[in-house]
């Protein structure tokens, strides 16, 4: 009888799957070039297969990539950036060495480590200009009034001190050879010594130690700071206009008589050297406003306060220094007594005429 289409489609059919079934058997699962689909397997009927590059694509496995997949080696001679890499060791230590440093010397309030590491930096820094106006010995008691000075005062009164004696220096050594000539120059070429150091610091160092013990407390804090800068004012004025009268004064007068005298008389005045002495505290006084350390009525008064001072050193030299009786009364000593009078003098002013400031 023969035989149906459906019927040997079915014999065909069983037969084809019998023989893939044995050939899947001896096939391993990476040699297979087809696969069943299984969006496809409706029914156990269906028989319908798909080449393997056909079927849905499976997400990446977490497994290492092959080694055909792998980054290749850059090529000879190259070499992956390896980004930004550590300072070394020195350096590190430097830049910590330097951020320490400029800590120390940015102290607030100053402290006496941050006033001799201070000093020393820049006594080391400026040593030809002070070979140039100190010996070796009045360099060491520079770097004592320095140390105090900033210890008391901050850099602020430091630089009002280095300010002193640069111009000072300057003033010291306008006509040096004439005034050699002529007898009346300092000695050692105006290279001081550390009793010229002492005698025309003298007053201000005082006023420093009663602002670092607090003396008075706050209320006088001011006052301290006032007398320090009188000081150095006074002095400026007093060795300005003796060096300058120096060298260009025409007419010396003695202060106490008005009678002419040679340059260089002990107590003598001259135009030309009191107008660069006035100058000389003008400009140290404005500087002292300019860093804030003082106001305006304070200038003025620190000015005033020199030229009296000034002044009075005038009548004493005149009167009592190298005569009889009187032979202690050196040029140190009347320093003393002239930038002492004007820190005094500062101080009461300031009491008399602007106590509230």
């Amino acid at each position: 009888m023969p035989r149906s289409s459906s019927t040997i489609v079915r014999i065909g059919q069983q037969r084809f799957l019998r023989w893939h079934s044995k050939k899947a058997r001896t096939r391993t699962h990476t040699q297979a070039p087809f696969e069943t689909c299984r969006l496809c397997q409706r029914s156990s009927s269906s028989l319908i297969t798909l080449p393997r590059s056909l079927l849905p694509i499976a997400p990446p496995s977490s497994s290492p990539a092959s080694p055909a997949l792998r980054k290749p080696p850059l090529l000879p001679g190259l070499r992956r950036d390896p980004g930004p890499r550590p300072a070394p060791p020195g350096a590190m230590s430097a830049q910590g060495a330097l951020s320490e440093a400029l800590a120390l010397i940015q102290s607030a309030p100053p402290t006496w480590k941050s006033a001799v590491f201070s000093n020393l930096l820049i006594f080391v820094g400026g040593s030809p200009i002070l070979l140039a106006g100190l010996s070796a010995s009045g360099i060491g008691a520079a770097f004592l009034l320095g140390t105090l000075t900033w210890r008391a005062f901050g850099p602020s009164g430091f630089l009002l001190v280095a300010a002193y004696f640069v111009i000072g220096t300057a003033a010291t050594k306008v006509k040096m050879a004439q005034k050699e000539a002529q007898g009346v120059a300092e000695k050692r070429k105006g290279r001081r010594g550390p009793r010229s150091v002492i005698g025309s610091s003298a007053a201000g160092c005082v006023c420093a130690f009663l602002s670092i013990f607090s003396v008075g407390g706050e209320a006088f804090s001011p006052l301290w700071l006032l007398g320090f800068i009188a000081s150095f004012c006074t002095k400026l004025s007093d060795t300005v206009s003796s060096e300058i009268g120096k060298a260009y004064g025409k007419t010396t007068y003695l202060v106490t008589t008005f009678k002419v005298v040679p340059r260089g008389t002990e107590g003598a005045v001259s135009l030309e050297g009191t107008i660069a002495g006035i100058l000389a505290s003008v400009l140290l006084a404005l500087a002292s406003f300019l860093l804030g350390q003082i106001k305006a009525p304070e200038a003025i008064i620190c000015i005033l306060a020199s030229q009296i001072a000034n002044l009075g050193e005038s009548i004493i030299g005149a009167a009592f220094q190298d005569k009889e009786g009187f032979r202690w009364l050196n040029n140190d000593a009347v320093n003393v007594i002239n930038i002492s009078m004007g820190s005094i003098l500062a101080v009461l002013m300031q009491q008399a005429f602007v106590p509230n400031l």
